[in-house]
């Protein structure tokens, strides 16, 4: 008991993204969650290990975390190595909150924010993505369960374009669920209902358009007006970077922009920041933009911290929570 807890302790690590390429041409290859076993003999074998990075080695790892974390209503064409005769859609949620789905047209929408999980949200959508192909149309997978996908371990690194971002698209609402009926015929009470509900929840998001920024977003809490920036870097060295402004009184975006903390997710590290609810998401381009300059000169900045940036520096890791 205490191997196993240890090894879900320690997750995956830096060389996880490197062991989970060329998928199903060495059955002998180590597991991605970093525990040095055989696939077969660690995460094949049913053990749920966390892979705390499930999206490494992905230029799109940033765009797939903030889809699973907290886009409300988005889609984005899945930029396959190899393309399928029918279009597949990543989508943060799919009705019922399930898995997979194979429209009526026979294209594949896979969902992000599912109902359940296992410890490798990677290998998940690869599986999900292997049952759609082989769907019937009108079909969808409530849950990557038991049976799904099983053989040799796929994850999303083994069909992705590793070098392609994902073209985000943010919906005002739930209304791409329904395809129109081919009669005309309007939605049924029930789906209606459901879109209803759908709707209600969602928080007003828009994407923060810059020169070097990529996958930062305005969000409207109802109270509060955030930004929410997925970082790309390894949490250490983007914790430098973020002390070093610390210190020197440049971590906030504006002068009514202050930095509010960070939140962990999926080995990524996305800060936040506390924003004027009056301002439009337009007007916070320009100032993302110059954060973003003196973010990158700070993280380039390879000195030692200087005692006041090592005080910064722990107040900032105060201010982390970790989301899985």
């Amino acid at each position: 008991m205490a191997k196993k807890t240890r090894a879900r302790r320690e997750g995956t690590t830096k060389d996880s993204a490197s062991a989970a390429t060329s998928a199903g041409e060495n059955p002998r290859r180590p597991c991605p969650c970093g525990s040095g076993k055989r696939y077969k003999a660690c995460h094949g074998a049913g053990d749920d290990v966390i892979v705390l990075r499930p999206f490494e080695g992905l230029a799109a790892e940033c765009d797939l975390v903030a889809m699973r974390e907290f886009l409300p209503s988005a889609t984005a064409p899945l930029p396959l190595r190899e393309p399928l005769d029918v279009s597949v859609t990543l989508a943060t949620v799919l009705p019922g909150a399930s898995a997979a789905l194979v429209r009526p047209d026979g294209t594949i929408m896979l969902g992000m924010q599912v109902q359940t999980r296992s410890g490798d949200l990677s290998a998940d959508l690869a599986k999900a993505l292997r049952w759609a192909q082989a769907a019937e149309s009108g079909t969808a997978l409530p849950v990557v369960g038991p049976g799904i996908g099983d053989g040799e371990l796929v994850r999303l690194q083994d069909v992705l374009d590793p070098a392609a971002t994902l073209d985000v698209t943010l919906h005002a609402d739930f209304g791409w669920w329904v395809v129109p009926a081919e009669d005309g015929a309007e939605p049924s009470a029930d789906v209606t209902a459901g879109l209803e509900r759908a709707n209600a929840v969602i928080m007003p998001t828009e994407p923060v358009l810059a020169e070097g920024v990529r996958a930062a977003y305005w969000v409207d809490t109802g109270t509060k007006a955030h930004l929410r920036w997925v970082r790309p870097e390894p949490e250490e060295k983007l914790l430098d970077a973020l002390a070093r402004l610390h210190a020197r009184g440049e971590l906030g975006l504006a002068e009514d922009a202050r930095f509010a903390g960070a939140f962990r997710a999926h080995g990524l590290l996305v800060p936040v920041w506390d924003l004027d609810r009056e301002l439009h998401p337009k007007e916070w381009a320009s100032p993302v933009a110059t954060f973003a300059t003196r973010l990158d000169a700070a993280l380039a900045d390879e000195t030692p911290l200087t005692d006041a940036e090592r005080r910064a520096r722990d107040a900032l890791a105060g201010k982390q929570v970790t989301l899985r």
